[in-house]
């Protein structure tokens, strides 16, 4: 794992603060706090996460998702099972961070296990398990900022409804006469196929599973931090009745994601066999990461 320097929060640690963020703050447990509290991330954000979305809102251009698109979805970074992408993911954790109580495997693991206990079918089960394996971005030396946090439309204006849009004002495309406009470079209902999302683990881990898995479970994927289509309803715009039809799945994966810590940890050698079983099921031994 590449080595933070010593004035740069740890990326384990930036991963976390904005976790728990989106669920504490931005979209919390319904119920949980008073409806004043809902969406109130001004009280308080931690400084890292403040500039976190500072620089994400900044650096994520059009031109700069081109950019990564073309360096990474070659897929030729090295081929990894799921088991070997899982304990890559995992040397993420920074044990020296009272604050990091789980580490990535952990919330993976009750994700997919809060899923299964549901009754839903196994590959979602799945797709609980490995939704968050393209964080090994920052294993490769990317950026927090372009690795995690909300998803967002690139190439077309930008939503007041995504988190701390005031921060876009920095971005170059704000200023864009073309780029700064509702539809951009797209076309009226196009299709979110169409479109280019900002760049980080969604987009990439979609590239490496497009080719294995139901569509449902490709769209919770690629989709499942674009909050500001599936919690807020914005964008609907760019979308055509296929993006309509699959967004009822990304909306039901969203609260195992945010909502499955448990008190107990699952126990992944007991568990490993039922999973080895799944991955089996669905998925080549090797993957091109």
């Amino acid at each position: 794992m590449s080595t933070a320097s010593e004035d740069q929060p740890r990326p384990a640690n930036v991963i976390k603060a904005w976790e728990d963020f989106v669920e504490e703050q931005v979209y919390p447990v319904p119920d949980a706090r008073a409806k004043s509290d809902y969406r109130n991330y001004e009280k308080p954000a931690r400084d890292t996460v403040r500039e976190f979305y500072r620089q994400n809102h900044r650096h994520q251009t059009y031109d700069f998702v081109r950019q990564k698109r073309d360096e990474f979805l070659r897929l030729d970074r090295r081929q990894m099972s799921i088991f070997e992408a899982l304990d890559f993911l995992n040397t993420l954790i920074d044990d020296s961070d009272p604050d990091i109580d789980l580490d990535q495997l952990q919330h993976l693991l009750q994700t997919a296990e809060s899923i299964r206990k549901d009754g839903h079918e196994d590959w979602f089960v799945l797709t609980g398990l490995i939704h968050d394996l393209g964080k090994v971005l920052c294993l490769y030396g990317e950026p927090q900022w372009a690795v995690v946090g909300d998803t967002f439309p690139v190439g077309c204006h930008f939503s007041d409804r995504i988190v701390f849009s005031e921060f876009f004002t920095d971005n170059p495309d704000h200023a864009d006469p073309k780029l700064s406009q509702q539809l951009g470079v797209y076309e009226k209902n196009c299709g979110l196929r169409q479109v280019l999302m900002s760049w980080g683990h969604d987009e990439y881990l979609y590239h490496v599973m497009q080719d294995h898995l139901p569509e449902p479970a490709l769209y919770m994927i690629r989709y499942h931090s674009f909050y500001a289509w599936h919690r807020e309803c914005e964008y609907d715009w760019l979308c055509d009745d296929h993006d309509r039809a699959m967004l009822p799945w990304v909306r039901k994966f969203n609260p195992y994601d945010l909502y499955s810590k448990s008190p107990e940890p699952p126990d992944w050698n007991k568990l490993r066999p039922y999973y080895a079983d799944l991955l089996g099921k669905y998925l080549p031994e090797k993957l091109a990461f």
